[in-house]
């Protein structure tokens, strides 16, 4: 076995590993893609067409982001307070896999919900239950990498779950559409159906090996809170990454949320071409997120992320200015491939920083960063939408989402050099 290369012992975000992951370690990756899988597909399906739902019941693309951008509230409200509770949590199940077993069914009937409601009161009371249950059952079990994936392969086994998150998106983007042409209860019926499969599964397989070993932290929910504000005002890397993360999220936020609606009522396609549109670049971004976990291995993490920032954010501008086809599905490839290493690669980058015995108060601190992003995309994206109809009438104004996107991620190229520990 390959002992393990750094450039700088001190700067994980450039650490590069050789050693080969073992038949063990594969097993327990493969393992803990499965909720990733059902998961990813459920939140894709709510972020990416239940704007087109709620465009049935509101003209206003504020509201539809208000809407969506729940998630984000959701994000900052519940992460550091379950992520920590799980810390501490000591059942014959383990800390993490009781909250996961809890939040299921919960994000399941709310999902069940969502396509069955005929207004959009119940359409926003379905979208909050389902991202309660979602943080509950997520939260806890994002922390199982750092407690489970040793450091020198934590890029190839972030990059293992965004293939199983690709796995889940994909199908979602291409399918739901599909679906949604058909009635708008069946995408969220059979995700409903795949979370649930995907969840028993893993819990089933997790617990015939015995409960996953975790770090027990010794501090309650509110010293852990006062904790991560501390780390975001003294802690230099983690609050470099903290708004770089943030930065990151706005940018993937205003896109899911108004990508299907720029394709069709902004360039006038149908709801099916759309749907097969977006699978078709989905298949793109597994590709750029399967890539992302073997190149920060090999060239170092935050160089990978800066090239992918470049990539994802700078082909924005010809989105932004023209409605040729030829000239869009020239644009798409590098936002593609550089939307997948962003989706894959962040909590790598965050992992070696994380202080022994606080992975599940650290995973929140990450969800936290998540939420702001996932929060602010959608109220952004919907704000640019209304005020940029006039001058981007060519596509009722949903043009003007990629500049919300492109400006936010190159934002966070100064922030990347800081993700780093000098001493």
């Amino acid at each position: 076995m390959a002992a393990t290369e750094t450039v700088d012992s001190h700067d994980p975000g450039r650490e590069r590993s050789g050693r080969d992951i073992t038949s063990r370690e594969w097993h327990r990756l493969a393992l803990l893609g499965l909720p990733t899988f059902g998961l990813a597909l459920s939140i894709t399906v709510v972020s990416t067409y239940l704007p087109t739902v709620a465009r049935e019941f509101t003209g206003s693309t504020t509201v539809i982001g208000v809407l969506v951008g729940g998630e984000g509230l959701g994000a900052i409200l519940l992460p550091i307070v379950v992520g920590a509770w799980s810390d501490r949590l000591r059942t014959r199940w383990g800390g993490r896999l009781p909250f996961v077993v809890a939040g299921t069914p919960v994000a399941v009937a709310a999902l069940v919900a969502m396509g069955l409601v005929g207004s959009l009161g119940g359409l926003a009371l379905g979208v909050g239950v389902f991202f309660v249950g979602y943080f509950i059952a997520y939260e806890p079990y994002r922390a199982f990498y750092p407690d489970l994936v040793p450091d020198e392969i934590a890029g190839r086994g972030q990059s293992t779950q965004a293939i199983a998150r690709g796995a889940g998106t994909g199908p979602a983007l291409l399918g739901g559409g599909l679906l949604l042409a058909q009635g708008q209860a069946l995408p969220f019926v059979i995700a409903a159906i795949l979370l649930s499969a995907s969840i028993a599964l893993f819990v089933w397989l997790a617990l015939r090996q015995g409960p996953p070993e975790q770090e027990h932290a010794s501090k309650g929910i509110p010293q852990t809170i006062r904790d991560m504000a501390d780390v975001l005002a003294y802690d230099p890397p983690l609050r470099a990454f903290f708004f770089a993360n943030a930065l990151w999220e706005l940018s993937l936020g205003a896109l899911k949320t108004f990508v299907i609606l720029w394709l069709t009522r902004g360039l006038g396609l149908t709801l099916s071409s759309a749907a097969l549109i977006v699978g078709g670049v989905a298949v793109l971004i597994l590709g750029g997120a399967a890539a992302s976990g073997p190149l920060a291995d090999r060239f170092g993490r935050r160089r990978v992320m800066r090239w992918a920032v470049v990539c994802f954010g700078a082909p924005m501008v010809v989105l932004l200015v023209t409605t040729s086809r030829p000239v869009i599905a020239a644009a798409v490839l590098p936002i593609a491939l550089g939307g997948g290493v962003l989706m894959a690669l962040p909590y790598a980058l965050l992992q070696p920083l994380m202080p022994e015995k606080r992975h599940g108060a650290l995973t929140g601190y990450y969800s936290v960063s998540r939420g702001l992003g996932v929060m602010l995309g959608p109220l952004l994206g919907g704000l640019a939408v209304s005020l940029g109809a006039g001058v981007f009438s060519s596509t009722q104004g949903y043009a003007t989402v990629w500049l919300v996107c492109g400006v936010s991620a190159l934002a966070s190229l100064p922030l990347i050099a800081k993700v780093r520990r000098d001493d």
